[in-house]
């Protein structure tokens, strides 16, 4: 049986999804978080295809912050993932929280990524 917090997230997370749709001009941006690193897509939800998706664990990110699970790695980890997506021709997005609550991590991450140039 899993966690109640962790099936709380994901039922708020399916409420959140009903409502917004990723397209190939403004895919839905998702963030997962873990307590050491932070995953983030960029989906196509009328094909259902991943369009561009990267972690804290990449080798570039790794180089810069040993240590991802604060919130000054995941401003650094907004810019750097902002860059990465207007060069994978990504400009606008919707940014799905996935149940988190817009706090932390995950705030500074979506800020961030409009400091970097993304629009959502």
């Amino acid at each position: 049986m899993k966690n109640k917090r962790i099936l709380s997230r994901v039922k708020r997370h399916n409420r959140i999804k009903m409502r917004m749709r990723g397209t190939v001009e403004r895919p839905r941006l998702v963030i997962r978080r873990s307590l050491k690193n932070l995953f983030v897509e960029a989906i196509d939800d009328t094909r259902n295809k991943i369009l561009f998706g990267a972690s804290t664990l990449d080798l570039d990110f790794k180089k810069q912050f040993g240590c991802a699970g604060n919130v000054k790695a995941a401003a650094a980890f907004g810019v750097f993932y902002a860059a990465k997506a207007k060069a994978a021709g990504i400009k606008r997005i919707v940014f799905d929280r996935a149940g988190y609550l817009y706090h932390g991590r995950v705030k500074s991450f979506a800020e961030a990524l409009r400091k970097g140039g993304l629009e959502f």
